[in-house]
């Protein structure tokens, strides 16, 4: 109990300034580093020194892997391996390369410049979610793949929590290239101990341990699972998180992934929170006045090199000017994984503690601005582009065809793919649109026409010729996309038949107001459904059942509301 006063320093402070964060709508990682900042050697007053704090915050690294794994098995990969795999590996092994060149031919060795390089390949998931949260731009063209880019990048670091310590244990080229080598050998032999153990053992021992209904059993069971593929790693050589990664790989292609995920989530969440911490316990205020000036030039060659190069590869994909430069604004930003990688580099002692102190205060600054940048993204990208036009001008769109008119669909979700498989299955052509990177990927996989894109955008309706349509079909749960497309179809294609889902008999109300044809509000459906079948059960003819559920319907669903408003009062 020698260190309980410590631990319980550091637990009123972390609940203070996360507090004050997150009601100041600052993202919380920051504020972990502020209390590190705070409890550090490098400050005045208390000074939190606990021996297992290290190794405990460690695992924040180590759970955080694990939850990515989990978001990420080897089917997901493969069927994001063209648009958002391309694009994020690309963005950070060009980046790394770019600023380790320049770094290199400034006089910095290889081995630091190329660590450096990777800790500024990075961006921050935490600021960039939440501020386009604050900003209402999640659900953009530019913010979605902004942010599916940025939570691929974590996966793409894997390798440099593994190349990263060797580079400490190497000293000439031969030695290093032959440790390198033993690195990757080690990694295959790792991944296939985990992949065959996965396979054959983690979906059985979780179907057994559910077979207890025991919350406890199963938590037991994923710590156990997770701590041991990191402690296999950590056998061979490698980093526990690589391990940890792997294992969430494999448990992500069972059925048992959420349940995981949600289990595992708050030791991630306090651990990391720990790491973080302990980063900022590295940060010493004292020699800002000694490397400030270093400090800016290296975020600004932080911020500048992923902006840039950002810019160029969402552009080069066929994606529009504005949509690309509004997602290199969004990437600039520096990142917390990187100064996870940071970490790792001076534990192993492959850059000293002043060049360290430089590169943490640059991806620090870059946080800062680049927050700026992400809430001031659209101005700064019409300047750039120099044009009001919209996201969608000059996409790549193929114009559909008055001989043949497909089906277009609004949406690839649940409801967008079901719809889609039904037309496919009954031999009619259908084009879907969605705004989500990992849906379009998912839905070429499937073998369905999905574009990216905006089916609110009037540039993008006009550009397909959606007056050509045979028939559009919403399926957003968005009401103000469904309401914009309805309006513009309206009025470039009055004859084109609308239908679209809807929460509630509001939302349908609206909907047929603005020109849908049919517009099902899914409450009311799903009561309709469920009365049938009680009608098939009781034996009621079903030439009944269809007459009196379509005449609900006929009569937009006023005798259930009737019934309903008569229980009410």
């Amino acid at each position: 109990m020698a260190h309980l006063a410590q631990i319980l320093l550091l637990l009123a402070v972390a609940v203070t300034v996360v507090v004050a964060f997150q009601r100041l709508h600052i993202p919380t990682s920051l504020g972990y580093l502020l209390v590190g900042v705070i409890l550090g050697p490098y400050t005045v007053g208390p000074t939190i020194n606990v021996p297992e704090f290290k190794a405990l915050a460690e695992f924040g690294v180590v759970f955080l892997l694990f939850t990515i794994g989990l978001s990420y098995s080897l089917p997901q990969l493969h069927a994001l391996r063209h648009q958002v795999l391309g694009l994020g590996t690309a963005q950070v092994a060009l980046t790394t390369a770019i600023v380790a060149v320049v770094l290199w031919l400034a006089g910095i060795p290889a081995t630091v410049a190329f660590v450096i390089g990777a800790v500024f390949a990075q961006s921050s998931s935490t600021i960039i979610g939440s501020q386009l949260a604050e900003q209402g731009e999640e659900n953009s063209p530019h913010g979605r793949l902004g942010m599916a880019m940025s939570v691929f990048q974590d996966v793409t670091a894997v390798p440099f929590i593994v190349v990263i310590p060797v580079l400490g244990m190497a000293a000439g080229a031969d030695v290093l290239a032959t440790s390198l080598g033993w690195a990757a050998a080690k990694a295959a032999l790792a991944f296939a101990l985990v992949f065959f153990a996965g396979r054959w053992l983690l979906r059985p021992l979780f179907r057994l341990v559910t077979e207890r209904r025991s919350a406890e059993v199963f938590t037991l069971a994923v710590l156990l699972v997770s701590l041991l593929a990191a402690w296999t790693t950590s056998s061979l050589g490698l980093s526990l998180a690589f391990g940890a990664f792997l294992a969430g790989m494999m448990l992500g292609e069972t059925e048992f992934r959420h349940q995981i995920e949600s289990t595992v989530r708050p030791f991630r969440d306090v651990l990391l929170g720990l790491f973080f911490v302990g980063i900022g316990m590295l940060i010493d205020p004292s020699s800002l006045p000694r490397i400030w000036h270093w400090a800016l030039l290296g975020a600004l060659l932080l911020l500048l090199s992923k902006c840039l190069l950002v810019a160029a590869l969402v552009r080069r994909s066929g994606i529009t000017a504005l949509t690309a430069w509004r997602t290199g604004l969004l990437l600039s930003v520096g990142g917390e994984f990187g100064l996870a990688l940071l970490a790792i580099a001076l534990d192993a002692t492959v850059i000293d503690a002043q060049i360290g102190q430089i590169v943490l205060t640059s991806v620090l600054f870059s946080m800062i601005v680049g927050a700026l940048l992400i809430r001031f993204n659209h101005a700064i990208a019409q300047r750039l582009v120099r044009t009001e036009l919209s996201d969608s001008e000059n996409a790549p769109l193929p114009a559909l065809d008055a001989a043949d008119p497909p089906v277009v669909i609004g949406g690839y979700g649940r409801v967008g793919h079901t719809i889609a498989v039904l037309l496919q299955t009954s031999g009619v052509r259908c084009i879907a649109f969605d705004l989500d990177p990992i849906r379009v990927a998912q839905g070429r996989v499937d073998g369905h026409q999905v574009l990216y894109g905006d089916i609110s955008d009037p540039q993008l309706l006009a550009t397909i010729h959606v007056e050509r349509s045979a028939l559009v079909v919403l399926t957003v749960n968005d009401i103000d996309v469904a309401l914009r497309t309805v309006a513009f179809v309206r009025s470039t294609g009055p004859h084109v038949p609308v239908i679209a889902r809807a929460r509630d008999l509001e939302e349908s109300s609206r909907l047929l107001a603005a020109g849908a044809t049919h517009a099902y509000p899914e409450t009311i459906e799903a009561s309709l459904r469920l009365g049938a079948t009680a009608m098939r059960m009781l034996r009621v003819p079903a030439a009944d059942i269809d007459l009196i559920v379509q005449g609900v319907r006929d009569w937009d669903y006023k005798p259930v509301l009737e019934e309903e408003h008569d229980h009410r009062t």
